[in-house]
């Protein structure tokens, strides 16, 4: 029997790319399991979504903290779930240098444009208004500065000329429910290796033999 990895995901929002991992270890997918759920926001719909699988699920209170106050109530949180690997899915606060030190190479992120270009808040709105013809997302390790550290999977896709900042975000969001949960994967079968800037994947299955891949979208090395 395949041992479960023990996953975190940290969430702010509506929680479809937590959505995209849950339903990827029901289908047996990834050998990976979702077994708590935090978030900074009371009303997340993340939670709700977490609280319908039987997944425990908490909203960490960053109000009258400090930030390594509220980190410490997460890691608490962490601990007690035993927790091989956090997963900030539309995870809106950064986290300190102290934190990601603790959990470096064990902590991930996904973001949606193609990294180093358009960080922050808004990579599909601020992609669309700079012009660009591509567009995708990006899973990569934390490090101590936002969406830098690094890259494990890209895909990109076409910019449409007609696309509004929805249309963008909507193509995109569906290729991060494909790239999140495989990045997951390789993480469970250990063939991630960071080397500095870059990420050694080791050989293996391709997920290009294995599930249907969705229209227009380039798939980099190691999907």
């Amino acid at each position: 029997m395949v041992r479960e990895l023990r996953i975190a995901v940290l969430a702010s929002g509506q929680g479809t790319d937590l959505q995209s991992i849950i339903d990827a270890s029901e289908k047996q997918m990834i050998d990976a399991d979702v077994v708590v759920v935090l978030s900074d926001k009371k009303e997340a719909y993340a939670l709700k979504r977490a609280r319908h699988h039987t997944i425990p699920a908490f909203f960490v209170d960053p109000k009258h903290k400090t930030r390594e106050e509220h980190e410490h109530a997460m890691t608490r949180i962490l601990k007690e779930h035993n927790v091989e690997l956090i997963v900030e899915a539309g995870y809106m606060r950064l986290l300190t240098p102290s934190f990601v030190k603790q959990w470096y190479g064990e902590l991930i992120n996904i973001h949606p444009a193609l990294l180093p270009s358009f960080k922050g808040v808004d990579g599909q709105g601020d992609a669309l208004a700079y012009g660009v013809r591509i567009s995708g997302c990006t899973t990569h390790f934390t490090d101590e500065d936002m969406d830098h550290g690094p890259i494990i999977l890209q895909a990109a896709i076409k910019v449409k000329p007609q696309d509004t900042r929805d249309d963008l975000a909507s193509r995109i969001l569906a290729v991060e429910h494909q790239i999140l949960p495989r990045t997951i994967q390789l993480f469970a079968e250990g063939r991630l290796t960071i080397h500095g800037r870059s990420v050694l994947i080791s050989p293996g299955d391709s997920w290009l033999d294995k599930y249907p891949r969705l229209d227009d979208v380039l798939y980099g090395e190691g999907y």
